[in-house]
């Protein structure tokens, strides 16, 4: 069973920033082989949250919520990340579906845009979402905007 946590920055204690930043460099810094500034100074800024999944105290999954004009015009979800030891066991599909619940809480009826990486396409469909670009690189992996709309 998970344990979920919806989280402000101030609400964050000093263990549970440290599990979230290094879930999130694990995934999208050593697993990708990607060099990027991981720390974009969006962390802390007032109105974004931190979707936390737990078991048994490991944080095993992750994203945060974006409110409009920070990422893109609409509501975002971004840095969408489940711990490896974990997958393949429906965890993320199980991520994006409370991240979408959390949006709909927090910004009622506001649209979803998200900057997905190209081979998860199909993934993002499933769950509502639809092209909105053409593939582009984003820190040398190929990207794909897609939009959510309510």
């Amino acid at each position: 069973m998970i344990t979920w946590q919806l989280l402000t920055f101030e609400q964050l204690t000093t263990h549970q920033l440290y599990q979230m930043l290094k879930l999130r460099v694990d995934v999208f810094v050593v697993e990708q082989v990607c060099p990027y500034p991981e720390l974009d100074g969006k962390d802390s800024i007032y109105g974004v949250y931190h979707l936390l999944g737990y078991k048994n105290d490991e944080l095993i999954a992750y994203s945060r919520l974006l409110p409009k004009n920070i990422s893109y015009p609409n509501v975002s979800i971004g840095r969408v990340a489940t711990a490896h030891s974990h997958r393949g066991g429906g965890l993320g599909h199980k991520l994006l579906e409370r991240a979408l619940i959390e949006c709909e809480k927090l910004w009622p009826t506001e649209d979803i845009e998200i900057g997905a990486q190209a081979h998860l396409e199909s993934f993002y469909r499933r769950h509502g979402f639809i092209p909105t670009s053409s593939q582009y690189l984003e820190d040398g992996i190929a990207h794909i905007d897609m939009k959510f709309s309510r």
